[in-house]
């Protein structure tokens, strides 16, 4: 129950410091009154007990039977103490106190049947010693000589003091005993409900942080370290208000929850509702706060794809429509500027004013064009398809344009597998590359690189196309996806946006990363084609119907929802 070990290692400490005080105490008085005690027996004496406390700290890194030397330290320093009391004058000693000292230790670090017989062996030898010396069997340096019953009288009384202290000092160590064992009991249990506390944070899907009053934060669970992509000692001693771009909620607001975002190391926004309470004691008051996390990024971007779908699911039908009725009189108006321009008499400026017509009308006629195919229902013809495939012809059909064309430009392509299926339709992820491309090409416009990857991650095939451009704004990176937000010179801005459409009806994400002068990368991610989609799956096509009100709307939230899967 008690750590010998430790208490043995009290004890020669405190063994060498009784000695050092003795020592100096009988100098001083050698020194200052006329006395007749042996000083140099006295000093014998005194260095064979450092001696041998010298040993017995040598012994116990040697030896680990820790109740034998508990046993034989007790035995040795009965019989020093006996010597020491001999020296210094034997019944005139004031010096016998030590005896009740080393019946205090036994019954410390010995079972409590030797606590009593340390008292007697101490009763034997004091007794020993006063009979000795009144015999004269022995030198004597006693200066008063008590007659024998006196002498009787004073060995009796330390009898009955020795076997007071043992028995006293037993009842002490055995209750020391007993809180011992309650103590180590009430720790270990205590150490039970520590460790179930930090189970149960752990084991929480919600993220949850405290701090102290100051707002420092002093734990982080696991679920926290993921939703904020941060290791807890990134986290914890940072300030929480510094994580967050919005003001958290306080604890004594009449509202102690909110939402608040946060940009990620790899710059992707997340947003989170938190709830803030006090951790007080009840004793101390309040000690710190205690902040609960819960992801709503997802949440948020589908309740904004909803919202857009709503609001432009009517304007999408309207604006096809408007486009639908321009069209027409676009067509005459575009015809007849053309016969306009076959008349013979027209100078130049009216000639080059009516070719800009034509071109204008041509252009406005292919921006037309291609809302009403954004806008109108398309048909996916669903099939088995081998993505490495279809980039290969992609980027081929690429490097033949290359090099008619005598672009600096080249196509590295890092593909970690042979083959990749999936289930979509192969024309339209087609289309889906060949924008990504040209995106490519036109923002490397003086030349450079364009890097196609395609790998493994979980259950879906993680595509990429990045080059080194002059890259976009932020700004621009939030709507990309959205319809009319091309930066490039004649361009309507709706290539994007029907890549949006496209990978939607595949059930798959994609979003941008860019800055300024580093380039730009898309990234695609579409579900492989597990073993019971392959068993499942017809070999025959099925069509599959993207609804033209819903189809103009989807767009409007695109940029945003890929950021929040990214």
């Amino acid at each position: 129950m008690f750590d010998d070990r430790v208490w043995l290692e009290w004890l020669v400490k405190v063994r060498i410091i009784i000695l050092t005080f003795l020592l100096g105490i009988e100098l001083a008085i050698v020194r200052l009154t006329p006395s007749a005690l042996p000083i140099r027996l006295f000093i014998q004496i005194v260095l064979l007990w450092y001696a041998i406390s010298i040993f017995y700290v040598i012994l116990l890194s040697r030896w680990n039977e820790r109740r034998i030397q508990s046993l034989l330290q007790v035995l040795t320093d009965m019989v020093m103490v006996t010597l020491v009391v001999y020296a210094t004058g034997g019944v005139d000693s004031s010096l016998n106190f030590l005896y009740a000292l080393v019946i205090i230790v036994g019954c410390i670090m010995l079972p409590r049947i030797w606590a009593f017989l340390a008292a007697a062996l101490a009763f034997i030898l004091y007794g020993t010693v006063l009979e000795l010396t009144y015999f004269e069997v022995v030198p004597s340096y006693q200066t008063t000589h008590p007659a024998l019953r006196t002498l009787q009288a004073i060995i009796l009384v330390n009898l009955f003091a020795f076997l007071a202290v043992a028995y006293l000092t037993g009842l002490l160590a055995d209750k020391l005993r007993q809180v011992d064992v309650r103590l180590k009991y009430t720790s270990g249990a205590l150490q039970n409900l520590q460790a179930l506390h930090e189970n149960i944070i752990e084991a929480m899907s919600g993220g949850l942080i405290t701090t102290g009053v100051e707002g420092h934060i002093t734990l982080a669970n696991r679920a926290a370290q993921n939703l904020l992509e941060l290791s807890e000692r990134d986290i914890v001693g940072q300030r929480i208000d510094k994580l967050f771009l919005d003001p958290l909620p306080h604890a004594a607001a009449a509202s102690a929850h909110g939402e608040v975002r946060l940009v990620t190391g790899n710059d992707f926004r997340k947003t989170f509702r938190v709830i803030v309470s006090e951790l007080s004691m009840p004793d101390r008051g309040a000690i710190g706060y205690i902040y609960t996390l819960d992801d709503l990024t997802e949440i948020r971007r589908l309740e904004r794809e909803v919202r857009a779908q709503d609001r432009l699911a009517a304007v999408g039908r309207l604006a096809a429509a408007i486009a639908h009725e321009i069209r027409n009189p676009l067509t005459s108006i575009a015809g007849s500027v053309s016969m306009l321009a076959g008349i013979s008499d027209l100078s130049d400026e009216h000639r080059q004013l009516l070719q800009i017509v034509i071109r204008e009308s041509e252009r406005l006629n292919g921006i037309i064009t291609d809302f009403l195919a954004y806008s109108r229902g398309k048909q996916y013809r669903f099939a088995e398809v081998d993505l490495v495939a279809l980039l290969e012809d992609t980027l081929t059909l690429l490097e033949h344009r290359f090099v008619a064309e005598e672009a600096k430009i080249t196509i590295e392509r890092r593909f970690d597998v042979a083959q990749a299926w999936t289930l979509g339709d192969g024309d339209k992820l087609k289309q889906v590359f060949w924008n990504f491309c040209e995106n490519a090409v036109r923002a490397m416009s003086s030349g450079g690189v364009l890097r196609v990857s395609l790998q493994a991650e979980n259950k879906d095939w993680h595509l990429s196309f990045a080059d080194n451009g002059p890259g976009m704004r932020p700004e621009l990176v939030e709507k990309i996806f959205e319809p009319f937000q091309s930066e490039f010179e004649n361009g309507t801005g709706l290539g994007l946006a029907i890549v949006y459409q496209i990978v939607q009806a595949h059930e798959g994400k994609v979003w941008a990363r860019s800055k300024p002068g580093q380039g730009s990368e898309f990234i695609l991610r579409l579900h492989q084609l597990a073993a019971e989609d392959a068993l499942t799956a017809s070999p025959d096509e099925v069509s599959h119907e993207v609804h033209e009100g819903a189809a103009a709307a989807s767009a409007a939230g695109a940029s945003r929802g890929g950021r929040a899967h990214g």
